[in-house]
């Protein structure tokens, strides 16, 4: 079957750019040509800093013939209704469809043949229609050109034909750019045009013209090179798969080359070295195998291989490299100068968020509660409220400024540089963390602290001004966030109530929107009031009504928190293979009034289960591991089997059956038996979920399992006489209520 080969060939594709285009021109190109009936075998595009390529072959010769019927007017329609019918089908006469009779009447069916066309007349429709509307982030015009692509577009490859014979070129035109079969090898080393047939010819012929077509064949190369490079001269290279993707989109024929700088540089932290020349330079660094330290020695990738071997390439790198990490220096030194602490009245003209308040408000927020969880996680207060206060402090630094992925690390090596106790300078770098599902979580107990206080803080805050995520946007990260805050109190096995914290820290943005909430409700209510002439004594009413019902949201604001950290975590066990629908079952939602948190406390207190996510899981892994017991899926369906039962009489009877069982209608042993089992295992399952041994809660259920069999087997629920099917129905409804001890057996799935 023949092959498709094209190619477009342009100035350089900025490299960020490349691996998405070419997955979208792949897709683009195939898409269409699978609607069109040309089922092909396979595709794969290529990017290079000066084309976007693709091959797809398998593709077939001509496009199915399509046969299809379409129906028409009703036998005896108007003269206008056939003319039409005729005119869109292409019939001659009437007299040429068929007749096709239907519960409604005869119609007029048209048998309508279409031969396929040859495949390469459609991909010279496709193609244009692909390059014309093809989305690049930033794209560009040249000359009269009407053509928008990211850079001006120089030549296009357009082949197609089977490996057995000479591949046509497709027919197509675009911007004044005839597709042909003549690509260009590497801009200095073989610019010459280059014929090719198809895409093992291209290949192999790119390949002689210094051009590497595989992207990954590339950061391969670059890899392989400088790892050896490094080890001849007795050093390690730092790996840095960002930076070899970058590197790989910028060149098409790469060459490595060591270079190096100063000694003195190395006075500068390792981190501040490495991105000063990767931002600026795109090289990798070196260190000591030894000491893991970095050495004043760097490795770039040219795009050419120079007579002289890369010694000007090198020379000029170095210059640069030189002038960059003299700069860094004198930020570093100029930052130590000033101490952490001095800097923070500066965040005081800082805007966090026009509804939250200044950086200031948000970080005396941030230590107030970090001294608040260091006793709960075994930190010193005073380290963590300190921590707290100097975190956010080397935003305002110059590398940082310079340098925003350092903020946090540069943080931790000031405040080592100031003489700080090691666990407050480690806090300022770990309170981010994790940012990702690979990053590491925080473990020592003033980081911890001081990261649990940092995202509370900005879930509450976010979520008492309404900015929760909505569908796929999530502009401030909040989800992140809330796994954070998963991950950090599953990982260190922290027993904290997510709920009581939030609400303190909505108490404390509250006077802020609470004024600023006020202040625009009595300009509008004033405004209204000239109109009405309301009296000053109903004016503030209306405003302490108002005032009221925003003070009641601290307690729903404080539950959304919770309830979002615990949807966060059903998705986080279910992306880790674990049953979420166990986390639902094992959660009893609070179910208070919204009133003034103060109110409720007492009665919350005895809740606090329920946004205790190290009990969630816990209790989660006790109930999965019961289920997987022959007792325990057993008593799952002996439950929905009495669910069933009670569910449809209830419905019949328009009536509940709950309420505890009369003993004296207790007429079969086996009733008996339920009843004495139930009230032992719930007794005891309540006892071992009080104490959290949430096994031996299992074991206690476990026991239900033969006798409730034993009652479906031997005892009739729906017998004639009332009283005694009445009883019975009670007597299933205390399964359920039993179980309930444990979990809500109607949330588990199966």
């Amino acid at each position: 079957m023949p092959d498709l080969l094209l190619e477009f060939f342009s100035e350089e594709i900025p490299a960020r750019m490349q691996a998405r285009a070419a997955e979208d021109l792949r897709k683009l190109v195939t898409d269409r040509l699978v609607a069109a009936g040309l089922h092909y075998e396979g595709a794969k595009a290529f990017a290079t800093p000066r084309r976007l390529a693709l091959s797809v072959h398998g593709v077939p010769v001509r496009q199915p013939d399509v046969k299809e019927e379409r129906k028409g007017p009703r036998v005896g329609a108007p003269e206008n209704a056939i003319a039409g019918f005729l005119k869109a089908t292409g019939l001659k006469s009437i007299t040429d469809a068929k007749v096709q009779p239907d519960k409604k009447g005869d119609f007029y069916v048209a048998t309508i043949e279409k031969p396929g066309r040859a495949a390469i007349d459609v991909v010279a429709e496709i193609v244009p229609e692909v390059v014309k509307t093809f989305l690049w982030p930033k794209s560009m015009r040249w000359g009269t050109s009407s053509l928008n692509w990211v850079r001006p577009l120089h030549s296009i490859i357009a082949t197609f034909g089977p490996e057995t014979e000479e591949p046509e070129i497709v027919p197509f035109e675009i911007g004044g750019i005839k597709a042909g079969d003549t690509t260009f090898g590497h801009r200095f080393m073989a610019p010459a045009p280059i014929k090719v047939r198809r895409f093992d010819d291209y290949v192999e012929k790119l390949a002689k013209a210094k051009v590497v077509l595989d992207a990954a064949r590339r950061a391969e190369m670059i890899h392989a090179d400088a790892k050896n490079l490094a080890f001849a001269q007795g050093y390690d290279l730092v790996t840095d798969d960002g930076l070899l993707a970058e590197i790989a989109g910028l060149v098409e024929w790469p060459v490595s080359l060591m270079g190096s700088f100063d000694k003195a540089f190395l006075e500068i932290p390792d981190e501040v070295i490495r991105a000063t020349i990767r931002n600026n330079q795109k090289c990798f660094v070196l260190r000591d195998p030894q000491t893991a330290k970095l050495v004043n020695k760097f490795i770039l990738v040219a795009n050419i291989e120079a007579s002289d071997g890369g010694k000007a390439i090198v020379a000029g790198c170095e210059r640069v490299i030189r002038a960059r990490l003299s700069d860094a220096k004198f930020f570093y030194e100029t930052d130590l100068k000033t101490r952490l602490e001095a800097r923070l009245p500066k965040f005081k003209g800082i805007v966090f968020h026009e509804k939250l308040g200044t950086q200031a408000d948000r970080i005396e927020r941030i230590a107030r509660l970090a001294k608040e969880l260091a006793p709960i996680v075994k930190a010193d207060p005073r380290k963590a409220e300190l921590a707290a206060l100097l975190c956010k402090a080397d935003l305002l630094t110059e590398v940082v400024g310079e340098f925003p992925e350092l903020q946090g690390l540069m943080g931790k090596y000031y405040a080592e540089a100031q003489g700080e106790d090691e666990a407050v300078a480690h806090a300022c770098e770990d309170h981010y963390k994790p940012k990702g599902p690979d990053d590491l979580v925080p473990a020592d107990p003033v980081s911890v602290a001081v990261a649990l206080a940092d995202k509370i803080d900005i879930l509450t805050g976010f979520w008492a001004v309404d900015e929760k995520p909505t569908g796929s946007k999530d502009p401030y990260a909040l989800r992140r966030a809330a796994l954070g805050v998963i991950r950090i109190i599953l990982d260190n096995e922290l027993r904290i109530s997510i709920q009581s914290h939030a609400f303190g820290i909505y108490n404390q943005i509250a006077d802020q929107l609470r004024m600023q909430h006020m202040n625009k409700f009595a300009g509008q209510l004033n405004l209204v009031a000239g109109n009405l002439t309301l009296s000053a004594q109903e004016i503030n009413q209306q405003i302490d009504e108002r005032d009221r019902k925003f003070r009641n949201r601290e307690f729903a604001v404080s539950a959304e928190v919770r309830d979002f950290l615990i949807d966060r975590l059903q998705v986080q066990l279910r992306e880790n293979g674990k049953r979420h629908d166990l986390v639902t079952a094992v959660i009893t939602r609070l179910d208070v009034p919204q009133e003034r948190f103060e109110a409720v406390e007492a009665s919350l207190s005895k809740k606090l289960a329920h946004d205790d996510l190290l009990l969630i899981v816990r209790r989660v892994e006790a109930l999965g591991k019961f289920l997987d017991t022959e007792d325990g899926k057993n008593l799952l369906a002996g439950y929905k089997r009495a669910t069933n039962i009670i569910r449809i009489e209830e419905k019949k009877d328009k009536k509940e059956y709950t309420g505890t069982p009369d003993p004296k209608f207790y007429n079969q042993a086996e009733e008996k038996e339920l009843a004495r089992t139930i009230g032992a295992a719930k007794a005891e399952a309540t006892k071992a979920v009080a104490a959290e041994d949430f096994a031996a809660a299992m074991r206690a259920m476990a026991k239900l399992r033969p006798h409730v069999d034993a009652f479906f087997d031997k005892v009739t629920v729906n017998v004639e006489d009332k009283p005694l099917r009445e009883n019975r129905l009670k007597l299933l409804n205390e399964i359920r209520s039993a179980t309930r001890a444990v979990a809500d057996f109607s949330k588990i799935e199966g």
